[in-house]
């Protein structure tokens, strides 16, 4: 994007995309650090923001930074975390809030937000050219920006700590604080280095914002970050709008499991996560077999089609997400009617932030557990790889809560909340399977077999530490009561809703921004329930803010007045060419299997396993050409010796050179032919 916003050149790279302020800033350069409560903060929430009033926690969270209090905030998931210190730093002119956040992504979709609310903010980062970066760091000296994010290894750079010296610094905010604890489920060592702000920033306030932490984490983020008495904030962990839905499955049953569930939220948004990038795709795949568009993510896919993947699903143009833990960090969607794990999260807090991805718009929410006994031989082979002594007994403890987790039959909101320091007041909580059983929709009957446990040395059992008296205080957040109905947005035009989806897709793409960035699904669905007439109507939307309403207020009126003279969304995406189909049209074509998934933007193995799927079904012939004949010969004689149930056998017997891939193949027409041999 190029061009000019609020009067300042705004950069060819949106990363650095930033306006100056509006011409009624006059009214806010009386705000001081320090002094609080004579500030009426709501004219600033509403110009800004669009909103009229706070959630609960955001304003006491404003003041004290405002105070200049270190400050700790642990809120979930859609509570509103960012807000909390972008509004306090909107309104301190000259002086910047420096943000520290792990991921690229998530800064340049904060940026482009603050920019279109008319707040001037910038990130520093490798994403930025050496010119890029002079401007940033040029206009950070004169107080341009009122946000500036950095990640924390630009902050571990001694060239960065004697620039920042120099810069009019309003407070740190260290986002995802949980990432500076060896008690967390996401420790980073180069979070580590934010420990050393305290002594090179000492007048500086630091705030530390995370969605999950347990006792001892919210302790080990205050004792890293030498917070000075801080002002501790926390709301409720538990999301009463959330049902919550455990199960456990087998490889046969899981997939019916899977389409029942999507079934059930035809036409709405999901979040699948896999345990591993094959299960992605493989799952994908299976889905769009099955009629169900599906998109993949994961980390192996180049940044360029992540991000595209990613935006499509966030603008309703693709419904169903299929992910690796890589997605979710900074996902700004609140309508999401569903979030599937097909298998054990590594730990509570896991599940509880990736789960909590559902429901951020207060409507009721599933959250499906469909997990196997298998996934506990894939967890205990990851904690086998670790080679430190501390690192895996901590790991040991967050697989046997998890395990605890799924095979307990006590409240599954309960077991949450307990996990992290909270004693709810009620014994059941009327939205989860244990409390109220499960969907009809899925408690149709299943047959399970639950193996032996191993002979194995059994893992050991977690600690039991004596836990520090807190002062934290909790505090709920209003959401409604999970049910089994999907209640989202009912009043609203569904016709109406998927034009103005459509508009935002185009708008968005035209100006290379997220969806969300233009406009929120809850700000969709309030304007096709008002249906305003004029921009005065508009900026009772809750999200608009002055800014947002000048960039498209009266576009937003100009597609209402096309959609009441008739005009509708276009029909959906083409239909696509079925996986199976168009990688054997692609093989007759004579592309190997490296081609193939460049063409699919799959992993050469996922496209290996559908083709040994393939072979194995009778619907494709094996080509000699796929393994070499000398390989060939020896995975049959170890076949002939072992058998063909399992593969990994097959593996440790064949010499190195020999990939499971090849086993693979050639297992799956040994199947063929010996069922061939069992139908004559």
């Amino acid at each position: 994007m190029s061009g000019r916003e609020g009067g300042t050149e705004v950069s060819s790279n949106q990363a650095i995309w930033a306006v100056h302020w509006p011409s009624t800033r006059a009214e806010l350069t009386n705000y001081t650090p320090g002094v609080t409560a004579s500030i009426d903060l709501m004219p600033a929430l509403k110009r800004f923001w669009g909103y009229d009033s706070f959630r609960p926690l955001q304003e006491r969270v404003v003041r004290s930074l405002l105070a200049s209090h270190d400050t700790c905030v642990i809120m979930p998931t859609g509570g509103g975390k960012s807000l909390c210190y972008q509004l306090p730093a909107s309104l301190l002119p000259e002086q910047t809030a420096v943000v520290i956040s792990p991921l690229i992504s998530l800064m340049q979709d904060q940026i482009a937000q603050l920019g279109q609310m008319g707040i001037p903010a910038a990130l520093l980062n490798s994403s930025l050219n050496a010119k890029e970066q002079e401007l940033v760091q040029r206009q950070a000296l004169q107080g341009k920006y009122r946000l500036l994010y950095l990640s924390p290894e630009r902050l571990a750079r001694a060239d960065t700590i004697a620039w920042l010296q120099r810069v009019s610094i309003s407070f740190f905010v260290i986002d995802e604080a949980h990432c500076i604890s060896e008690w967390g489920h996401e420790f980073r060592p180069e979070y580590r280095h934010l420990s050393s702000l305290r002594a090179r920033f000492p007048e500086r306030p630091i705030a530390a914002f995370t969605a999950s932490a347990t006792r001892q984490v919210r302790h080990d983020i205050i004792e890293q970050l030498r917070l000075r008495d801080p002002h501790k904030y926390i709301a409720s962990f538990h999301r009463s709008n959330l049902r919550y839905i455990v199960k456990q499955s087998d490889s046969r049953t899981q997939s019916s499991l899977l389409l029942r569930a999507l079934q059930n939220y035809a036409g709405h948004n999901v979040i699948i996560y896999a345990p591993t990038i094959r299960r992605v795709e493989e799952t994908v795949d299976f889905l769009e077999e099955q009629g169900i568009p599906a998109i993949p993510y994961h980390g192996k896919m180049d940044a360029g089609t992540r991000r595209q993947n990613q935006e499509r699903w966030m603008s309703d143009e693709v419904r169903v997400l299929v992910g690796t833990v890589a997605f979710g960090l900074g996902i700004n969607k609140a309508a999401v009617r569903a979030v599937i794990h097909l298998s054990l999260p590594k730990s509570i807090e896991q599940y509880y932030q990736e789960a909590g991805r559902a429901g951020r718009d207060g409507q009721p929410a599933d959250c499906i557990l469909l997990w196997q006994m298998r996934d506990v031989g894939l967890l205990t082979h990851f904690i086998g790889q670790i080679s430190g002594a501390g690192e895996k007994e901590r790991a040991w403890q967050r697989y046997h809560l998890i395990r605890g987790f799924a095979e307990s039959q006590n409240c599954r909101h309960r077991q949450i909340c307990v996990h992290f320091g909270e004693t709810p007041r009620w014994p059941t909580c009327g939205a989860c399977d244990v409390c109220v059983g499960e969907p009809d929709w899925l408690s149709q009957p299943v047959e399970q077999k639950r193996p032996k446990r191993s002979k194995r040395a059994s893992p050991p059992a977690p600690s039991r530490r004596a836990s520090k008296t807190e002062s934290w205080e909790y505090f709920a957040l209003p959401l409604k009561k999970a049910s089994g109905e999907q209640s989202a947005a009912t009043d609203a035009d569904s016709a109406l809703r998927e034009y103005l989806r459509e508009w935002r897709r185009t708008t968005a793409k035209e100006n290379r921004v997220a969806a969300f960035v233009v406009m929120h699904d809850t700000s969709l669905d309030e304007i096709c329930r008002i249906r305003p007439a004029s921009l005065q109507e508009i900026r009772k939307v809750a999200g608009f803010g002055e800014r947002k309403v000048e960039l498209y207020g009266r576009q937003i009126l100009d597609a209402l007045r096309r959609f009441r003279e008739g005009t509708r969304a276009a029909v959906g995406p083409a239909v696509t060419t079925m996986p199976a189909e168009e990688t054997m049209q692609l093989l007759a074509q004579g592309r190997s299997f490296v081609g193939i998934a460049k063409i699919r933007g799959r992993q050469v193995s996922s496209v290996i396993d559908l083709v040994s799927r393939l072979v194995e079904k009778g619907e494709l012939e094996f080509q000699t050409s796929w393994v070499d004949s000398q390989k060939r010969a020896q995975i049959e004689d170890a076949c002939a010796r072992l058998g063909l149930k399992r593969l990994n056998p097959l593996k440790d017997v064949l010499r190195p050179d020999i990939t499971l891939d090849e086993i693979r193949l050639v297992v799956a027409q040994l199947r063929r032919e010996k069922e061939n041999q069992i139908e004559s």
